[in-house]
């Protein structure tokens, strides 16, 4: 029998005290646009929910669009930016991900912007400069001060849905290089602030050992997220990374 709220939940260590122990980790549940109100109705009080999408160019006749502003209006303090899917389902580009990110912010939402590579990149060694090109368009509308709003989140497409997991090794190269990029592009400070989540096939086996890399602030969780094993997920990023 499917879940009765089908969703892609999102634990993100590394901040915050939350009022009900012993999970430290700061939780985001983004479930299908139908079940959003639902579902952040019904989340205990320290975990908060997200969209998967949302629309960019104001409010207006974009018949089927959800705008920002909207989002804002129902009380939704989370939105993705930038997953793999839009980007490579929808068709959305770099810029238009940029886009999004700003417009997002501008609306009084916290943002989870995605990035990462195909296989195809990654094996022709293009990864590095894949991912700096996608943080380049969403870094690039934003003032210092916008990032303590934002998350950023690898998905190398290649591990998503595939039980093809990057080795800790990988993980933390990647995610080291992306924490570079900002502090050469944007910032120590930001770099040294910005959470950086890992999402390729994360489960309840590899959780602790990706959490246990330096530079991996949490996860960007997917098929795990509607199994019982999500729990130990978020334990393993409280256990690793909360304060």
């Amino acid at each position: 029998m499917p879940a009765p709220f089908p969703t892609r939940s999102l634990s993100l260590s590394r901040p915050r005290t939350h009022p009900l122990p012993p999970i430290r980790t700061e939780v985001v549940i983004a479930p299908t646009l139908l079940h959003l109100t639902s579902v952040a109705a019904a989340l205990r009080p320290d975990w908060a929910a997200a969209a998967q999408n949302g629309w960019h160019k104001g409010c207006g006749a974009f018949t089927g669009e959800v705008p920002f502003q909207a989002l804002a209006d129902a009380g939704v303090p989370w939105v993705l930016a930038g997953h793999s899917e839009r980007r490579a389902l929808c068709g959305e580009d770099n810029e238009t991900v940029g886009a999004k990110v700003r417009a997002a912010l501008d609306a009084g939402l916290a943002v989870i912007a995605c990035v990462g590579e195909r296989l195809d990149q990654r094996e022709a060694g293009q990864a590095e400069a894949v991912v700096a090109a996608q943080l380049a368009a969403i870094a690039g509308p934003l003032k210092e001060a916008d990032w303590g709003r934002v998350v950023i989140a690898y998905e190398p497409v290649w591990a998503i849905g595939t039980g093809v997991v990057a080795t800790p090794d990988q993980a933390q190269a990647m995610h080291a290089s992306i924490r570079a990029w900002l502090g050469a592009k944007v910032g120590g400070a930001v770099a040294g602030a910005t959470r950086i989540q890992y999402g390729g096939s994360v489960t309840a086996s590899n959780a602790a050992t990706l959490a246990a890399c330096p530079d991996v602030d949490g996860f960007l969780v997917g098929g795990a997220s509607l199994k019982p094993e999500f729990v130990d997920i978020v334990r393993a990023g409280s256990s690793a990374g909360g304060e």
